[in-house]
């Protein structure tokens, strides 16, 4: 996540006829849900940014305001996973695999699983960013797809080796346009899935049990769900969960996204996960830096930005997890859950006076204490 933007509709459109799917047009009808999920296996949280907040000086405290190690919070509070977003060789030194591995190790003492996102790119990747890693940027397209074995391996071997194996990991972050542009852009589909296949070659020979995922943004919009995974399945591309970014204020309704999920899960054979949402519990700024959720007109009706109204939309994305036909909806991750103000650890990696929009979207308040929807998150559907 960063920003929000899909592939026009002529994009799409186009590079669907770039690849001709195999599988038919006709909709997918989904039966009855013969097993919703009481339970769902994956409750997250996104924390990539703690280790740097913290090097900043951020604080987190339980809600009776006493200090604690964020990690034991969310722990207690019953988060099943933490997701860790990994860069190739980001200008602040964070989100890579000498920041990843001590974080992992906490994770681990505090019995929270992990959950590992490639990005391959220095920054944000998104369906508007997919930047190739500067290092990156002399090699052909063997050697890029080279490097793309050799960075997941690197990463996920180190994690194995000091006893802290990754459970699942996404090959690619909202791969909406591909990855590692221009290369594996969406004009170029034969490209793009031998990256991915890289990467998935990468993460089972070096953790063969992990659980693979191929994600997206835009978790509401059948139609792209449908170009982009026919086309993976045309080129043979294996792999094991879905991924949706859904965000109601971006990605439409829930009714939309619950249809997706139902489609897709059926079309393609394959259980999914929300890996992406988040929603805010005031629509103040405790920074200078204008919020991405400031307005009342972003809001989903019946849910204000309240400490109430975050755990009412946490409760409710559960239940659509949940509410995908033959338990196939494993569950769901809140994204940046930790990531609360501090000067120095903004949005730009480059610029250390940047600020951060998404305060008031975490789970702790503006006193950094833990708000309802960690706990929500933890035990809702547990």
């Amino acid at each position: 996540m960063r920003r929000r933007t899909v592939l026009s509709a002529a994009g799409a459109a186009g590079a669907a006829a770039l690849a001709v799917p195999v599988l038919g047009a006709a909709p997918a009808v989904a039966a009855p849900a013969a097993v919703k999920r009481n339970r769902l296996e994956i409750r997250g949280v996104d924390i990539s940014s703690l280790p740097k907040n913290e090097d900043h000086g951020a604080v987190y405290r339980a809600a009776d305001g006493h200090r604690a190690d964020p990690v034991r919070l969310i722990a207690r509070a019953g988060v099943t996973h933490a997701r860790l977003k990994v860069w190739v060789n980001p200008v602040d030194g964070y989100n890579n695999k000498a920041h990843i591995l001590p974080l992992a190790r906490r994770l681990k003492r505090a019995g929270v699983g992990i959950w590992i996102d490639f990005h391959y790119s220095d920054s944000w990747a998104d369906p508007a960013h997919q930047t190739k890693p500067a290092a990156w940027a002399g090699l052909d397209v063997t050697g890029l797809t080279r490097a793309v074995y050799d960075h997941t391996a690197d990463v996920l071997g180190a994690l194995k080796r000091q006893g802290t194996p990754a459970q699942l990991v996404q090959i690619g972050n909202e791969l909406n346009g591909g990855l590692i542009w221009p290369e594996g852009n969406w004009e170029h589909f034969d490209t793009m899935t031998a990256f991915l296949k890289a990467g998935l070659s990468a993460a089972r020979d070096t953790t063969p049990r992990v659980r693979t995922i191929l994600h997206l943004a835009n978790g509401g919009d059948n139609g792209l769900y449908r170009w982009w995974f026919d086309n993976m399945v045309s080129y043979g591309v294996d792999f094991d969960v879905i991924g949706l970014s859904y965000y109601p204020f971006w990605h439409g309704p829930i009714a939309d996204a619950a249809a997706n999920m139902a489609d897709i899960t059926v079309r393609y054979g394959k259980p999914c996960v929300i890996a992406e949402t988040a929603y805010p519990f005031t629509l103040k700024s405790e920074d200078a830096v204008n919020d991405i959720l400031n307005d009342p007109a972003q809001l989903t009706e019946g849910f204000p930005a309240t400490p109430e109204g975050q755990a009412a939309w946490l409760r409710a994305v559960a239940d659509l997890a949940a509410g995908v036909p033959d338990g196939q909806g494993l569950g769901y991750c809140y994204w940046e859950g930790l990531w609360t103000y501090r000067a120095g650890s903004g949005w730009d990696p480059a610029d250390a006076s940047s600020g951060n929009a998404w305060e008031n979207l975490a789970l702790f308040d503006f006193r950094d204490r833990e708000l309802p929807g960690l706990r929500t998150l933890g035990r809702y559907r547990s």
